[in-house]
């Protein structure tokens, strides 16, 4: 099982660092409006099992790399205070616009704070983010972010995280994952590896739900559909949950693509 990315995997020039160059491209593609990520409606995957979490309807809830993504506005309908992060102001501006929202602008360190009501936007590089600006936090929402880096880079996405939230103990993740050719329909219901060897030291990771289906192979219609798993990931930080068990499955058939 592999986590796909969401983003094609970009390498810096010589002598820029990995991140520079993957953050060129993804001004690009915010630039070039190839935008094919991101979602037209709420996920419903987030919808279903964000409860499970058991938060406080007036939670932080943090964001990483949230691009215009219209999760924002349930979480914040929910009652919850929304703090993304993404450094594309092309999004940014897209996403304030597109829902009427009024945002007022100030300097938060090397980013700039975009705020309307319940919901802030932080425009700028995630690496330059620090805790001081982001305050305290209750939950993380994960869809994509992870996966939007090259793999060589998601280990210091995820160092940076728990040193900007050093006392936030729950982390809600979505994936999507391919199985590996020849593998079990059983492993198909377990944690991703690489999320494991990213998160396993800090976390206890639950595995919520995973949801087999047949989408249309990227290469084209003339390839047969490719076989993905959708999976919900609760984090905790150790010591507090000790729990990994997969709660639901569902499992389509290829004609219900």
């Amino acid at each position: 099982m592999s986590l796909i990315p969401e983003l094609f995997e970009a390498r810096a020039p010589e002598g820029e660092t990995l991140t520079d160059g993957d953050n060129a491209s993804w001004l690009q593609c915010w630039h070039d409006r190839q935008t094919g990520f991101h979602q037209a409606a709420t996920n419903p995957l987030l919808t279903r099992f964000w409860p499970e979490l058991g938060l406080d309807v007036a939670s932080r809830i943090f964001v990483p790399l949230c691009g215009k993504s219209l999760d924002m506005l349930w979480l914040a309908q929910q009652g919850h205070e929304v703090i993304g992060v993404e450094l594309s102001p092309i999004a940014v501006r897209a996403f304030f616009k597109e829902n009427r929202l009024r945002p007022t602008r100030r300097p938060a360190g090397l980013l700039t704070r975009w705020q309307a009501g319940r919901i802030s936007i932080l425009c700028g590089d995630y690496f330059a983010l620090t805790g001081s600006e982001l305050g305290q936090i209750d939950a993380v929402y994960d869809r994509a972010a992870l996966t939007a880096f090259p793999e060589d880079v998601r280990l210091l996405y995820v160092a940076h995280l728990q040193v900007i939230l050093p006392t936030s103990g729950k982390v809600f993740i979505l994936t999507t994952e391919m199985p590996d050719a020849g593998a079990l329909p059983a492993q198909t219901l377990e944690a991703d590896p690489e999320l494991m060897t990213l998160y396993g030291a800090a976390f206890n990771v639950e595995l919520l739900h995973v949801e087999h289906a047949f989408e249309p192979h990227p290469e084209g219609a003339h390839l047969p559909p490719q076989a993905l798993a959708h999976k919900v990931y609760r984090l905790s930080l150790k010591g507090q949950c000790a729990k990994y068990s997969v709660k639901s499955v569902f499992l389509p058939s290829p004609g219900d693509s």
